[in-house]
């Protein structure tokens, strides 16, 4: 072999392994880095159990906020069409965080309840993802179908 034609041969090489270095630690970064979003129903469904730290997103519950007296810890009930998921975080919360208000939470499963480390509200559904949007107008349609059976029972 041309001893030109070889060196060629190794710095192409060399080449396409940086390259494939580089693109391989691109795509772990990445991967490391994603923040998926679920809804309550699809962590009791187990679509969560894979990921360490993901986003809860729904409607706060009403009536479910309660306010630690002593400390910044507050616990909510997050929920969509078909779930319910107990919250905890311990901060202040944005001043758009009410009852019956789109909330997306940042955080971990401790058991059998969701601790946040960030809690964003939204004022309305311009910005929401697809998917946790449509859960959202079925959460509010299973709403008002049980406040019209609950006036439906009322003599």
């Amino acid at each position: 072999m041309n001893p030109t034609r070889k060196r060629r041969l190794i710095i192409v090489a060399l080449v396409v392994a940086a390259a494939s270095l580089a693109i391989g630690l691109g795509v772990y970064a990445l991967q490391q880095n994603m923040n998926y979003l679920f809804t309550p129903s699809q962590v009791q469904a187990g679509r969560a159990d894979h990921y360490k730290t993901f986003r809860l997103g729904g409607m706060v519950k009403g009536g479910s906020i309660q306010r630690s007296d002593n400390s910044l810890k507050v616990t909510f009930t997050v929920i969509d069409a078909g779930g319910a998921m107990p919250v905890e975080y311990t901060g202040i919360l944005p001043d758009l965080f009410r009852d019956n208000q789109a909330v997306i939470a940042t955080g971990h499963m401790d058991g059998a309840r969701f601790v946040a480390t960030e809690v964003l509200a939204k004022h309305d559904a311009t910005y929401m993802p697809k998917e946790l949007k449509d859960a959202m107008a079925k959460a509010h349609a299973n709403k008002k179908i049980e406040e019209a059976a609950a006036q439906d029972k009322t003599p």
